[in-house]
């Protein structure tokens, strides 16, 4: 059990809780919502991080993290989930043992890499050492990092599981094990992966699972792994995001997608916009298609070599690319915040992924729009997607003109025009 009374937590930690903190006259900091003492080491960087008070998911998980409790916690896309994990990670590591301790588990490379450049940020005066273990890098440069000593590891489970293979990362003295889009990971395509790594961890190792989306099917799947877990759950109809607004574009042909996509693309760099395709095939193919019509675009996909991914991400983290177009590996955890517009060139294979995807905008409270291109076929799989979640998807405003040599409705952009402004 990890002692909760004298927790050390960095000042752009201590951030994330301080409208939930108060101060107790001897340089600790107690939550209203836990109880626990968390020490506030200051720093004159404290203002990196401008969070006004913990989020719902923070007050309620964090406090069962630190105590050492399996949890599973579930909340919206843009609640913080992912600092609710790091703060607690950073509670229970031993700085003085450079061994790794905490072990974080995610679907993507690039989710991989943010959730290890979080946690150096948040533990920044703690000292704290994170190593992000991913595929499509350098196996001697993880096989050194991981022989210098690693408080944390965040990685894919590939990877990952190859170093635990190698004997370069060393499991003894891991505490705790975080699935991050825990419903991804424990999905076919992971779950053989998942029960390999597990089964190298000391048996006492807390489990947390974290995820936007948790099917049932999932949630009975924990019980080989977990003990005794405290559930925070949302109900489904509070998943959808509040301050995304939800459109469709209804489309009679496949081809009449790209057409609408061009009359809309001044509306998409005002702000930042992610499109997502459901093959790879399709993203270079749209990327090709829009930069042939003079279109400014960039694309991401799992086949691209990891140091164009990189490359991409940053571009687009910083704003010089303003349009993204990706597969569903950009659906999944990923956080920038200029992002305000998610268009679905089609629409997603399941629902939960629908939530992750639109997700990506309106991220911490802020304001975001999707758009939904529609063809017939597709209108039951919309349907299916409102009444699951209990939301509404609108038409978006027509005006009926003469489009090339189709008879296409174009989009009336004026109201949407308005609303995006307002985001950006």
């Amino acid at each position: 059990m990890i002692n909760t009374n004298h927790l050390p937590i960095t000042t752009n930690a201590y951030k994330y809780l301080r409208g939930g903190c108060r101060e107790d006259g001897a340089g600790r900091y107690r939550t209203r919502s836990s109880g626990h003492k968390l020490k506030h080491r200051s720093s004159t960087s404290e203002e990196r991080f401008r969070f006004e008070k913990p989020s719902a998911i923070q007050q309620r998980a964090i406090k069962q993290i630190i105590k050492g409790r399996d949890v599973i916690a579930q909340s919206q896309s843009g609640t913080g989930k992912t600092a609710t994990f790091s703060i607690s990670v950073l509670q229970c590591l031993d700085i003085q043992v450079r061994e790794t301790q905490a072990l974080i588990l995610a679907p993507t490379r690039e989710l991989a890499v943010q959730i290890q450049k979080g946690l150096l940020a948040l533990g920044d005066y703690m000292n704290v050492q994170c190593h992000a273990c991913i595929g499509g890098t350098n196996v001697g440069e993880d096989i050194r990092k991981l022989d210098y000593g690693q408080h944390v590891v965040a990685g894919t489970p590939g990877r990952v599981f190859d170093m635990i293979r190698r004997r370069s990362l060393r499991t003894r003295a891991i505490k705790m094990l975080v699935l991050d889009e825990a419903d991804e990971m424990l999905n076919k395509g992971f779950k053989e992966q998942i029960y390999d790594v597990y089964r190298y961890l000391p048996p006492a190792t807390q489990v947390v699972l974290i995820s936007a989306t948790l099917p049932h099917e999932i949630l009975e799947m924990t019980n080989k792994f977990m003990t005794d877990p405290i559930r925070i759950l949302v109900k489904r109809d509070e998943l959808t995001l509040e301050g995304i607004k939800q459109f469709f574009v209804a489309v009679e042909r496949e081809e009449w997608k790209f057409d609408t996509l061009c009359d809309l693309y001044d509306t998409l760099t005002i702000t930042q916009a992610v499109i997502f395709c459901n093959t790879k095939r399709k993203v270079d193919w749209l990327t090709e298609k829009m930069r042939e019509a003079n279109f400014t675009v960039s694309s991401m996909h799992g086949d691209m070599p990891q140091k164009e991914r990189e490359s991409i991400m940053k571009e687009f983290r910083s704003g010089a690319s303003r349009v993204l177009i990706s597969t569903d590996v950009w659906a999944r955890g990923l956080d920038v915040p200029q992002v305000s517009l998610i268009i679905n060139y089609d629409l997603p294979n399941n629902r939960e992924l629908y939530i992750h995807r639109i997700g990506r905008s309106g991220r911490y409270g802020r304001k975001g729009v999707a758009i939904n291109f529609v063809k017939n076929d597709d209108i039951r799989i919309l349907r299916d997607i409102e009444q699951y979640y209990s939301t509404q998807i609108d038409e978006m405003p027509m005006n009926a003109v003469p489009f090339g040599t189709l008879h296409h409705s174009v989009l009336d952009l004026r109201p949407f025009f308005v609303f995006l402004v307002i985001c950006s």
